[in-house]
């Protein structure tokens, strides 16, 4: 027979406990305790019910008036850029990246830069001794910055450390998959260790407002390694880019709880470490005296930074018979294969038979839809072999129909090459009434641009 359960409940609180007392435990508020109607209930609902037994939240509008957040500079203008504004207190980042790409060298200059600030970080290495890090330190530029440094794998002695004085402003964890939690039986790195420590290293920075960075590896796909679940604990997923045959770098935000996704920040590797790029177009333009076949210019957009890059195509026929090749680097292949289908059914271009090998110089990778029409030009330019003008930008969106669409953020785009000397741009001809320094010369569909190239009028 299933018996009846008393309850207490607190009538300030709402706490229930299964006995009377004078002063409730939680609110400490004396004689408020009654006994309300018992319930029948099984011993597997007594068990398990979650409905009582808890403490009462504290509920607020969403129209509350809450203050932003305040930031916190990393003295680097690219990484604050990414970060949406810099370092939030009491908040997580994780960033990953390849092996080698600079993860340390990014993170030792931003703390020694803030620390040099006088804020308090703290640099802990479970990859490298200190002597390491000190030495890297050195060769950047930075070996007096009053950064906390240990080299230590164990979380438990970490957060003892840290726990038992002032927390630090800046605390970087370098890196997550060689951490260890002895509350958890697995070696560093597996998915229950990463997890863990994780959850208890970004605990701490919650409670006693330290900004927690993350170093993560990645897969050789990529991602980051380790449970999915971490990129949901934190509050910023950065991603470090870069081929490591270039000299350039990328940090893209993921997710970011406290700014927007849609910006980049641009670094170039140099002897004295990671400095910051102002005009990132220069990295992926080539100087060009005179005009070659094949090669148009497209202002690709990263947030709301204008960034020009070349776009590189090679058309070869081939005999008779031999199946032709399609290679893309720096672009998404299928929208490569959709391009030549439209060049082939609308404008009556033949690639059959021939390759075609599309380049996007200088390492970069183009998601922008954008890169539509210059892809195009590239291609009739390179099979044609007629070249496009040097003081040329093209951009828009080709559909299937081979209508040429408009893309968002024209205007930007444009003011940014006219202020890199361009003089014209072949644009979507909705836009040709934008105003600006460059010649426009719209086309509403591609068969038109194709004419353009060709000198058909």
């Amino acid at each position: 027979m299933a018996k009846p359960q008393k309850r207490f409940v607190c009538q300030s609180c709402g706490s229930v406990s299964s006995r009377w007392q004078g002063q409730c435990v939680d609110c400490s508020e004396w004689n408020t305790i009654l006994e309300e109607a018992p319930a029948i209930v099984t011993p597997f609902q007594a068990k398990h019910n979650l409905q009582g037994g808890g403490r009462a939240l504290a509920m607020m509008a969403l129209d509350a008036e809450v203050p932003l957040p305040a930031r916190m500079p990393s003295g680097i203008a690219e990484l604050d850029r990414a970060l949406g504004g810099g370092f939030v207190e009491a908040s997580a980042t994780l960033i990953g990246g390849d092996p080698g790409i600079g993860k340390s060298t990014l993170l030792l200059q931003a703390a020694a830069r803030m620390a040099l600030a006088e804020a308090d970080v703290a640099y802990v290495s479970g990859e490298e001794a200190a002597d390491q890090v000190r030495l890297r330190a050195r060769r950047l530029g930075l070996g007096d910055a009053p950064v906390r440094l240990a080299s230590a794998t164990s979380v438990r002695d970490i957060l003892t450390t840290l726990g038992a004085g002032k927390p630090p402003t800046l605390l970087v964890i370098d890196s997550i998959q060689t951490m260890h939690s002895d509350l958890i039986e697995g070696a560093p790195g597996t998915v229950s260790q990463v997890r863990a420590s994780a959850q208890e290293l970004i605990r701490f920075a919650k409670e006693r407002g330290t900004a927690l960075v993350l170093v993560g590896h990645v897969t050789k796909d990529g991602t980051i390694a380790g449970p999915r679940v971490l990129e949901h604990m934190v509050d910023t997923v950065l991603s470090f880019e870069g081929e490591r045959s270039h000299q350039y770098r990328i940090l893209r935000a993921i997710k970011n709880r406290f700014g927007g996704t849609d910006e980049i920040g641009v670094f170039a590797m140099q002897q004295e470490g990671l400095t910051e790029v102002a005009n990132p177009s220069s990295l992926f333009l080539t100087q060009r005296d005179e005009s070659v076949t094949g090669t148009v210019v497209f202002p690709a957009l990263e947030g709301t930074r204008p960034v020009l890059v070349e776009i590189q195509a090679l058309v070869v026929r081939l005999a008779s018979g031999a199946t032709p090749r399609r290679a893309v680097v720096g672009w998404d292949n299928g929208r490569l294969a959709m391009i030549l289908a439209v060049l082939e059914a609308r404008c009556g271009l033949s690639f059959s038979s021939a390759e075609v090998y599309l380049n996007v110089a200088g390492g970069y990778r183009v998601q922008d839809p954008a890169a539509d029409l210059a892809v195009a030009a590239a291609l009739v330019s390179a099979l044609s072999e007629r070249p496009v003008p040097t003081d040329a930008i093209a951009f828009g969106e080709i559909a299937l129909s081979g209508e040429v669409r408009s893309v968002a953020h024209g205007s930007l785009r444009l003011k940014e090459a006219a202020k890199l000397g361009f003089g014209q741009a072949l644009v979507p001809s909705a836009m040709t009434g934008e105003k600006g320094a460059l010649r426009l010369s719209g086309f509403s569909t591609l068969g038109r641009l194709v004419d353009h190239l060709l000198g058909r009028g």
